[in-house]
């Protein structure tokens, strides 16, 4: 029987996983995703998503590819039968059909992270906050942050003994801005590395609390040293939110 491709379109609440890709010992969004795929496909059916979120982080917008007998596919019927299955955590909003070489993680143009930030206490949403009391310094933050668009390699944002082959990103939007209760920061690259934007969140607001100074970001991102960076921030306020591709891979 004839295989096609297709991009699943998913959100997923990070804190119950141990992040997107399969662990030995340990629960994975992937593997919970997989699991209900073959249930109803009778077909093994291994996922390739956009990037892999760490433990604990967010999706508002993850993509997949996988491949199966086109026979078996109703689109507009799978995406419910899918959700019937997976866990109240995990949300598919549609399957697409692709060309046959289309790759989640490879044809994706720009990525786009959120990390939200809670200044008052609340009883809600404390899985998706980080809560912060101490007062900042907005400006000088988003001053920082439009500086990060004048470099390209990141090793010193990046978590130590990675097996990537560079460390260079095309960032082409940083900033900060204030919500109801507290802030937000939105960054969009072409890739990240691990731990990147939650070393950069912890950097920024270590600068937005003056424990560092402004000019120490290009001293930081120079040495390629990531014991010179800010602390790595909780990841349950980190979400990824947009994954841009080429109109062109769609069928």
């Amino acid at each position: 029987m004839n295989q096609a491709r297709f991009f699943v379109e998913f959100s997923y609440h990070g804190a119950p996983f141990h992040g997107w890709q399969r662990q030995p010992n340990a629960p994975s969004v992937q593997e919970v995703m997989e699991s209900a795929f073959e249930l109803l496909l009778k077909t093994p059916c291994p996922l390739t998503a956009a990037g892999r979120t760490d433990t604990g982080v967010h999706a508002r917008y993850m993509v997949a590819h996988f491949d199966a007998p086109i026979k078996l596919i109703d689109l507009e019927e799978l995406p419910f039968r899918v959700n019937q299955i997976l866990p109240k955590e995990i949300a598919i909003q549609s399957i697409k059909g692709v060309k046959p070489d289309a790759h989640a993680r490879f044809d994706a143009l720009f990525r786009t992270y959120e990390y939200h930030i809670a200044t008052i206490k609340t009883p809600f949403n404390n899985d998706f906050v980080h809560t912060l009391y101490q007062s900042i310094d907005l400006d000088l933050m988003n001053q920082a942050a439009s500086l990060l668009l004048s470099y390209s390699d990141f090793e010193c944002f990046s978590k130590s003994n990675t097996d990537v082959k560079t460390y260079l990103c095309k960032l082409t939007y940083a900033q900060w801005s204030k919500t109801e209760n507290g802030y937000v920061f939105t960054i969009t690259a072409n890739r990240f590395l691990r731990n990147m934007v939650r070393a950069i969140v912890g950097t920024l607001l270590e600068i937005g609390l003056h424990k560092k100074k402004l000019d120490d970001l290009d001293v930081i991102i120079k040495s390629k040293n990531r014991s010179l960076a800010g602390y790595s921030v909780p990841a349950k306020g980190l979400f990824l939110t947009q994954i841009q591709y080429p109109e062109t891979l769609y069928i």
